[in-house]
């Protein structure tokens, strides 16, 4: 088989060849048939694969949210509305994870670059957006407890839905519109094609956002303790259980704001100091406990509600367990 391949490869008819010339004929191919390199293989960075991986599972958990709080008319007040932004958010920026491993390796081009960049950014910057807006939510909603159930406080959850989507889609188009470092390498940040200055604006944003969003939770720890106090008085209740009460609300908001700022920070700090130039195990070190913080999202904000966990118990099973329907909401539910 082998001798009639370099045969037929060195061009000569088959009938001139008789078998005693065949052998020098299989000799002298191999310098005749030029060297064919091979077509380079698709090789797959580990990183993108755990992002993707990661985007896949911030997509299903949050399409459960987004699912619930559509399908259910009940669930239409501010907080399950800022709830829902949260989750819609944080999906499309699970997609966007999944579209961007999916255009690097099989449609590589400038505009699809743009495009997941675009979309990546909006989608992240809305879930922080969220975030604020549901702090704002909780603080007023303790602190204007006589008048927060009003259409007032309905429209101004729309005003801040229609603020944070506007903002957060003009930072998607920001690259998309041209700035970007696809013309002038030199101007990239560590998320290319973002530019520097793109990621200092994001990263300057996110810092004071997070500043915001700890001194709303000092004031929120502040009336869960005066309200756990009066409400001990009332009743009658021992120091302990107010202590107990207390601790539980404190210990809620610190993981609440632990957890956000244990993901974001990271890569927030690094995109401040860093440039294209450092080394990419860094950026995805850095960026992949970002993506962390969409998949704990629904667990912190949506799973935990009480009246989530009753459409998701209808959803699953067609009935509401006894533990729920009994449950009384307490200050340190915040």
């Amino acid at each position: 088989m082998n001798e009639d391949l370099k045969v037929n490869l060195s061009g000569l008819p088959r009938d001139y060849i008789d078998a005693g010339a065949l052998e020098n004929v299989s000799v002298a191919v191999p310098s005749q048939v030029p060297v064919v390199d091979p077509q380079p293989e698709l090789v797959v960075n580990p990183w993108d694969i755990v992002l993707c991986t990661s985007g896949t599972l911030i997509s299903c958990e949050n399409a459960v949210v987004v699912l619930i709080i559509f399908h259910n008319p009940s669930l239409r007040a501010p907080m399950f509305l800022l709830i829902g932004s949260l989750a819609l958010a944080d999906l499309l920026a699970g997609i966007g994870l999944i579209v961007n491993f999916v255009f690097a390796y099989l449609l590589q081009s400038e505009a699809t670059k743009l495009v997941t960049i675009g979309l990546i950014v909006a989608s992240f910057s809305a879930s922080v957006c969220s975030l604020l807006a549901i702090t704002v939510d909780r603080y007023l909603s303790l602190y204007y407890a006589l008048t927060y159930h009003s259409e007032r406080t309905v429209t101004f959850t729309y005003v801040m839905l229609i603020i944070l989507w506007g903002a957060s889609i003009c930072l998607g188009l920001l690259p998309i519109m041209g700035w970007n470092c696809l013309r002038d390498e030199s101007t990239c940040s560590v998320v290319k094609p973002l530019t520097k200055n793109n990621t200092a604006i994001l990263s300057v944003s996110f810092l004071f956002m997070f500043a915001l969003m700890l001194q709303l939770y000092i004031q929120i720890c502040k009336i869960v303790m005066r309200h756990a106090h009066q409400i001990a008085l009332q009743h009658h209740f021992l120091a302990t259980s107010h202590y107990v009460t207390t601790r539980k609300g404190v210990s809620t908001l610190a993981i609440i704001l632990g957890t956000f700022a244990a993901c974001w920070m990271p890569f927030t700090l690094y995109s401040l100091i860093a440039d294209y130039t450092y080394p990419s195990i860094y950026t995805y070190a850095t960026l992949l406990p970002a993506t962390y913080n969409s998949i704990i999202n629904p667990v912190i904000y949506a799973f935990r509600n009480q009246e989530i966990q009753k459409a998701l118990c209808l959803i699953c099973c067609g009935c509401i367990p006894s533990s729920l329907s009994q449950r009384a909401r307490s200050p340190s539910d915040v």
